[in-house]
């Protein structure tokens, strides 16, 4: 059984949906005497509504998912060189773009039948920040593999900057 084709039509699935789905596939490849593959499925995690609206997001509108992991790799590389000018456009663009896409993927939630509180809508947006600033969390998005909400990114501090601005001599 090919595990990231499993993997791929359950995070495809609404978060009600995924745990029977998934314990079906388990079954399958029990049945098949298919135990890695099995325990690999049994492994994959029922994605909260935030992050699989965020998901969706991803799945359904790969172009605005494209641009905004280029608006990620825009603030990384502005945080690591420093350049305030970047970081300024990156920044504007950033804050319309979230608030855009978070309800982009509320919207699609609810024509697929999942109602968005605003709580959840706030998590959207707690997600998509982290996928700015995390490039692991990206590519986990990117691929609509998200599972729960991450801890609220707050600014960059993953990104190390390539040169550190000089400090005064105190002696001076």
């Amino acid at each position: 059984m090919d595990v990231e084709e499993v993997a791929e039509e359950l995070y495809g699935l609404k978060p009600a949906e995924f745990l029977a789905a998934r314990d079906a596939y388990v079954a399958q490849a029990r049945k098949a005497k298919d135990a890695a593959g099995a325990k690999a499925i049994a492994a994959l995690r029922r994605p909260v509504l935030a992050a699989w609206a965020a998901n969706i997001l991803a799945r359904q509108q790969p172009r605005e998912a494209d641009r905004f992991l280029a608006l990620g790799e825009s603030l990384r590389e502005a945080h690591r060189t420093l350049d305030a000018e970047q970081l300024r456009a990156a920044g504007r663009q950033q804050h319309q773009l979230v608030t855009t896409l978070a309800r982009t993927a509320a919207d699609l939630a609810r024509a697929a039948g999942q109602p968005v509180s605003g709580t959840v809508l706030h998590e959207i947006e707690q997600i998509l920040h982290a996928v700015l600033a995390h490039p692991d969390l990206a590519e986990q998005w990117s691929r609509g593999r998200l599972v729960k909400v991450p801890s609220a990114a707050v600014g960059f501090a993953d990104v190390a900057p390539r040169t550190l601005p000089a400090r005064p001599d105190p002696a001076d």
